[in-house]
């Protein structure tokens, strides 16, 4: 047997206990969450030496900076390699275009005229050679050597126009096409080189706080390893879990009140996601009496100015207006 006086000291603990409890107890409206960050892991497709790392942790920076970059020789002389075969390539398209250049027309075109001048005297003497042998003062062996001279050089004279005409000619389509070929493959090859130089250069995708830097200037760095963490103010949320019988009243664009300890004033944010998938808290076999044990995860995200005043990681208290 429990005597009287234990029993009313049992009784006024047990009563404290409860008012505690009931002091302690939040509002329907009001969860307990925790900020969450959604980081952006930074890093190039190449692999190299880092020899710049111009941020540092806790620095903010915004749209476009600097962040690091990589040992870019090789790159540096391959783009300047590509761009000599594009030059040459172009230049030899060019030049099939235009035809021959001037002097060497003009080469062509004096002999031709010499050649002219050949025709015009062998046929002078083919037609004094004629009126010699009706005169009986030649053979006819003389004549036929003259006919076959002045034949000779009036084919010569139409050969040399010929040249002079094909010289002011471009080159053929088929040589222009391929060499067309050739130059868009050379700025194909420029473009993926100038890329892989860019690449060894890595610039702030978006504004924000640089959360972490995993390497030290002078370090190797392999292709597709994050060099610095970054976390834009977009990407900061705030995750607390609902029951059950208060998720069907929530939508996306609802406000909320977000109050954290040594904040000057608590952070409004929206809803921005409800999940459609149920937990337990804690673990129980699901039954309809369990179902007030349902809980569902929801997010919310503040404004972009008052992000920064966020932690992730940070406990909060959420209160739904």
């Amino acid at each position: 047997m429990i005597p009287s006086a234990l029993k009313s000291r049992l009784a006024a603990v047990l009563a404290l206990c409860i008012v505690c409890a009931s002091c302690s107890r939040q509002p329907a409206n009001t969860w307990q969450g925790y900020v969450e960050g959604e980081f952006l892991y930074l890093a190039s497709s190449q692999a190299g030496q880092l020899t710049q790392l111009t941020v540092s942790r806790g620095q903010t920076v915004t749209e476009n900076t600097p962040l690091f970059a990589l040992e870019a020789q090789n790159e540096t002389e391959a783009v300047a390699q590509a761009s000599e075969q594009l030059r040459a390539a172009r230049a030899q398209l060019a030049d099939l275009a235009t035809g021959k250049r001037p002097p060497e027309v003009d080469v062509t075109r004096a002999q031709l005229v010499q050649a002219e001048a050949d025709a015009a005297r062998a046929a002078t003497q083919y037609s004094r050679d004629e009126q010699q042998l009706r005169a009986g003062g030649i053979p006819q062996s003389q004549l036929d050597d003259s006919r076959a001279n002045a034949l000779s050089t009036a084919a010569r004279v139409r050969e040399l126009q010929n040249q002079v005409a094909v010289a002011r000619l471009p080159g053929r389509i088929e040589q222009i096409r391929a060499q067309q070929a050739q130059v868009d493959a050379a700025q194909a090859q420029l473009g993926q080189a100038q890329w892989k130089l860019d690449q060894k250069s890595v610039r702030a995708p978006h504004g924000g706080l640089v959360f972490d830097t995993m390497y030290r200037s002078g370090e190797w760095v392999p292709a597709g390893s994050p060099v610095v963490r970054m976390l834009p103010p977009e990407n900061v949320k705030v995750r607390f879990f609902v029951p059950e019988a208060v998720v069907g009243s929530l939508a996306p664009g609802r406000h909320v009140s977000i109050h954290c300890d040594g904040c000057a004033a608590d952070v409004p944010a929206v809803l921005s996601f409800i999940s459609d998938q149920a937990e337990y808290t804690p673990p129980v076999i699901y039954s309809n009496e369990s179902r007030s044990k349902l809980v569902f995860m929801v997010e919310a995200k503040p404004q972009t100015a008052d992000a920064p005043k966020l932690r992730p990681g940070q406990p909060v208290t959420v209160t739904l207006q």
